[in-house]
């Protein structure tokens, strides 16, 4: 399947599927608190986003960078999204991104367990029309001190295609240190992608949290 994909401006870190064993010794088990930011809220994704979530989701340009996001994406996926998260089925720290003025729905985030049981993974998708703007860093920053504050996990890992440029300047940006490439799956794809790891330990970002360095 060939679809033009604009790499200089895709903001979607791809998130490897998350193994039945991690699922058992996951650090996230409570609801997660209402974040804010500068510009951002970060909440629960209620059934009253689902028209946004399609909205925005439904693009080549942001499936093909979600490892689990299908194409097309149709209202009844963002309902069955909304369900599964409501249930705890993706784990207890899944956010939708909302514009703290307007309170508009521009993309998810989230942190779920990982296989090591001593650190978590950042996954996160911003609207095609909110790239560049810094909405997908300054979510991921977010995210990231709630994660090492609230939970005993000594790193943070994210993941991006390898072609996929606007999410590599969000990890780098974060302070996350290139680990190695691989492969994962693309369910918009229907097969296996190459994808480049990262790692930002706890002790790293002590040096960043004032975010100061990592800009």
């Amino acid at each position: 399947m060939q679809t033009q994909l604009k790499e200089s401006q895709s903001q979607a870190g791809f998130r490897s599927e998350m193994r039945q064993e991690s699922r058992d010794s996951a650090p996230l088990e409570f609801v997660s608190p209402i974040l804010v930011s500068e510009r951002l809220v970060l909440r629960a994704p209620e059934m009253a986003d689902t028209n946004a979530i399609a909205h925005l989701a439904n693009t080549m340009n942001v499936a093909s960078m979600v490892s689990r996001m299908p194409h097309p994406y149709t209202i009844k996926d963002a309902e069955n999204f909304v369900a599964r998260v409501a249930s705890g089925a993706m784990g207890k720290c899944v956010y939708a991104i909302t514009l703290a003025e307007t309170k508009a729905f521009i993309g998810a985030c989230g942190l779920e367990a990982h296989e090591t049981g001593r650190g978590i993974e950042l996954g996160y998708w911003i609207g095609e029309s909110y790239w560049n703007r810094g909405f997908a860093t300054e979510a991921a920053q977010t995210l990231i001190d709630f994660g090492f504050r609230h939970f005993d996990v000594d790193f943070i890992d994210a993941r991006c295609r390898v072609m996929n440029i606007g999410s590599r300047r969000v990890i780098q940006k974060c302070g996350f240190q290139f680990q190695g490439t691989g492969m994962a799956d693309s369910l918009a794809l229907g097969g296996s992608v190459a994808v480049e790891w990262f790692r930002l330990d706890r002790k790293t970002w002590g040096s960043l949290r004032s975010w100061g360095g990592a800009r």
